[in-house]
Parts: structure tokens; C-alpha cells; sequence
């Protein structure tokens, strides 16, 4: 939504202004616009294999949606781990095979949709909650082993803002190579009278600010946003990552996720006393 609304704002305050004391029909040069636009989306395909064009695709649509990472995920998060471990605490490690195994059948895991339908999200928590049923694990080679991965999650979900900041850095010397292209034309046309001359000149022109207007004004808040995207979406797996640790090294549920929760970005993070009356009130259902 706010994209829409930067978007908008940006057009009146280039284009919105401009028309107060010129023309807008001097703007509009077809043939520039789908020049800037074909290089620009030549560069992205040349530039990129399958797999990570199809990747930044398919990240676009989250630009418009709000955060699914909020501070009731969290705590759905949190209480969720607490239940398990809880569980585990009581009746032992062996009481949530079935859990782990068969996720979706699960009566703990069912409790927490926004949790358990983010396939992502659940293989983590589940493979290491696997590990732990299958017993012997050193403690640092699990953490090495978690932050890899996390790392490697990282990595895979910062690639499409990584490649839309490098699309918008080429946008304006694709506006270059449109002005110059228009400047050789007006250099064959030298014999033309000066109204003529000056028509093809702004012409040129335009496809320096496009390229300028779509890289800064367009494309880098794309890349932006999806970078923001790509660090809160990595936050709760440091989270469980901790959650999982703390209980792998004696601590008591309510401690555990006690460390999950200083873990979380202070605008999503519960409070202590939050927390509690909440893991509480869900413990009486």
C-alpha cells in the first residue's frame, strides 16, 4: 500500500510539477518509454538465470501485503515452542515423535495455523526437534549446523532485492544510451528549421530523466522493500534456533523461550509479563 502511495507521490512531485509551467505532451515519446523499458528488462533477463528470475518474480507480490511477522505470530511462536517443550519436559523426549513425523496432523501444531502452514518455518523447527528425539547431539554442532542454514536462508531470500538494486543501478545509463540514440537522430536531421530541431532535442532528452525517474523513483524502493522483507522473514528462525538451543542445554521451557523472546526486533517483541499471561491463559485450554 505504502509503495502505491510513494509511487503516487513521486509522479506529483516530477511530473505534477513540471506541468504547472510546461507541456506534459513533450513528456510523452513512445518510442523512448519502450526503449527504457525494453533495456531495462533485457538487462534483468541477460543478467539473471531461471531460477532467480522466477524467485524475484514470485517475491513482487509480497510488496503489497502487510508483514506476517507481527508480534501475535510471535507470540504464537513462542507459545507454540513452550507447549512443546513443555511436553517434552513432562513426559519425555520419545512423547513427540508423531508430532515431528506427522506435522499436520498434529494436536499441538494444528493450535498454531500461523505458524503451521509456513512450510519453511515448520521443516526447521521440525528437523531439529528430530534431531533432539534422536538423542546424542553436541550442542555446538548443532548451533554451527542452524546458523548455516540460517545463512543459507538468508542468502536464497536476499537474492531478489539484490538483483532488482542492480536493475535500478543500469536504468540510468540505459536512459543514457536512449538520449544518445535520440541526439544522432537530431544530428541527421541538422537542416530542419530550429522548432523542429528543438522538438527532437527534448525528445533525447527524455530518455535521460526516465531513466533516472524509473531508477529511483520506481525500481530501488522495489529493491528496498525487498530486502526489509528478506531480514524480518530470517528473524524467527533465530528465534527458534535459540528457543531450541536453550532447551537442549537444561533450561526449563518457560526460560527457553524466554530467550526467544529477547531475540525479537523491540517493535514485535512481547513483554515479559505479556508472555507469561499469555502462555498462561493457553496452558488453561
Amino acid at each position: 500500500m505504502f509503495l502505491i502511495v510513494g509511487y503516487v507521490i513521486i509522479l506529483a512531485a516530477s511530473v505534477g510539477t513540471y506541468a504547472v509551467h510546461g507541456s506534459l505532451a513533450a513528456l510523452w515519446v513512445p518510442m523512448e518509454y519502450l526503449a527504457i523499458v525494453g533495456l531495462t528488462i533485457g538487462g534483468f533477463v541477460a543478467g539473471n538465470d531461471i531460477k532467480v528470475i522466477k524467485a524475484t518474480i514470485a517475491a513482487l507480490p509480497s510488496l503489497f501485503k502487510g508483514s506476517k511477522f507481527n508480534k501475535a505470530a510471535y507470540v504464537d511462536l513462542l507459545a507454540m515452542l513452550f507447549e512443546v517443550l513443555a511436553k517434552v519436559r513432562k513426559e519425555g523426549l520419545m512423547s513427540i515423535e508423531n508430532d515431528v513425523e506427522n506435522p499436520h496432523d498434529s494436536p499441538i501444531f494444528s493450535k498454531y495455523p500461523s505458524i503451521s502452514h509456513d512450510h519453511h518455518v515448520m521443516e526447521f523447527i521440525t528437523d531439529y526437534l528430530r534431531m533432539m528425539v534422536g538423542g546424542n547431539l553436541n550442542a555446538l554442532e548443532i548451533e554451527n549446523l542452524m546458523d548455516m542454514e540460517i545463512e543459507t536462508h538468508h542468502h536464497e531470500v536476499e537474492v531478489p532485492g539484490h538483483v532488482m538494486a542492480k536493475t535500478g543501478d543500469a536504468t540510468p545509463a540505459f536512459g543514457i544510451v536512449v538520449a544518445v540514440m535520440g541526439v544522432v537522430n537530431v544530428m541527421g536531421s541538422v537542416g530542419e528549421p530550429p522548432a523542429v530541431l528543438g522538438k527532437m532535442i527534448g525528445g533525447a532528452l527524455v530518455g535521460t530523466f526516465l531513466g533516472i525517474l524509473i531508477s529511483y523513483g520506481f525500481v530501488q524502493p522495489v529493491a528496498s522493500l525487498l530486502e526489509q522483507k528478506a531480514h524480518e522473514g530470517s528473524k524467527i528462525y533465530q528465534v527458534i534456533k535459540v528457543v531450541l538451543l536453550a532447551s537442549m542445554s537444561g533450561y526449563a521451557p518457560q526460560v527457553a523461550v524466554e530467550f526467544g523472546r529477547k531475540v525479537l526486533f523491540s517493535s514485535d517483541r512481547p513483554t515479559f509479563i505479556e508472555l507469561e499471561e499469555e502462555l498462561k491463559a493457553r496452558k488453561g485450554k
